[in-house]
């Protein structure tokens, strides 16, 4: 049986991912056109190189489809409910850094912190009869970091397009978005909360719990010493 590398389909994580396998030792390359999603690994035998978007690959790794996968870490987070149970951490790859963040409008000069965000909901809400909108694609994250702050008064509200753009469009009070760099935040007049972001991601090598792994254990562990990753009791086939 072979073990099945989820890898991002293609820009930047995919050309990370492959430059990271290669300095270990792993080859990844595309088989075929631009347009195929089929790729081979020279290294280790025994490997198939499985190419999707990134934010399908939580979703095989929890489906056990694949058995390895590089994805950010904030999307698995946000894609499967007890994730720890579905997937085992493998590696941090050290790439595709970026924060989950909460912004608000630069004009709200007394807004600056969490609590600040608290006391200004209970106000929107008494002033305007419904709750503070934010908006965001990361509903789950999102609401578990406002309720271990102890902010209420809100509700998130689905974004799929630009979420800094929904202020402006009058859809939203505040944002919960990626950012790497917060220009863009910047551009659009909005301001980070002050405190740790809601989660700070980067690419991650996860392993599927729920794969089949009775005849891939002799692969992971090929991979995983190629890779310089330490067996543990946290890997799949060790449980």
């Amino acid at each position: 049986m072979t073990l099945k590398l989820g890898v991002p389909s293609k820009g930047r994580l995919m050309e990370q991912s492959f430059d990271w396998f290669a300095a270990r030792g792993l080859t990844l390359s595309r088989t075929g056109s631009a347009r195929e999603y089929a790729g081979a690994v020279d290294g280790v035998d025994g490997v198939e190189l499985v190419l999707l978007s990134a934010s399908e690959i939580p979703r095989e790794l929890a489906a056990g489809r694949i058995h390895l996968g590089v994805t950010g870490s904030d999307l698995v987070r946000e894609t499967l409910p007890d994730w720890a149970a579905s997937v085992a951490e493998l590696a941090q790859m050290g790439f595709g850094h970026a924060d989950l963040i909460l912004a608000v409008p630069v004009t709200w000069v007394d807004v600056e912190t969490l609590d600040d965000l608290d006391a200004a909901a209970a106000a929107f809400r008494a002033r305007h009869g419904f709750r503070l909108r934010i908006a965001t694609k990361y509903h789950r994250l999102v609401r578990e970091h406002l309720r271990a702050h102890g902010v209420a008064d809100y509700q998130l509200v689905d974004s799929q397009g630009a979420t800094e753009g929904t202020i402006r469009n009058l859809t939203a009070e505040a944002v919960a978005d990626i950012t790497s760099t917060g220009e863009t935040l910047r551009a659009n007049h909005l301001k980070i909360l002050k405190g740790a972001p809601v989660h700070q991601s980067q690419a991650t090598l996860f392993a599927s719990r729920l794969a089949d792994w009775s005849d891939a254990r002799a692969v992971l562990a090929r991979v995983t010493s190629q890779l310089g990753i330490g067996q543990s009791d946290s890997i799949p086939p060790l449980l």
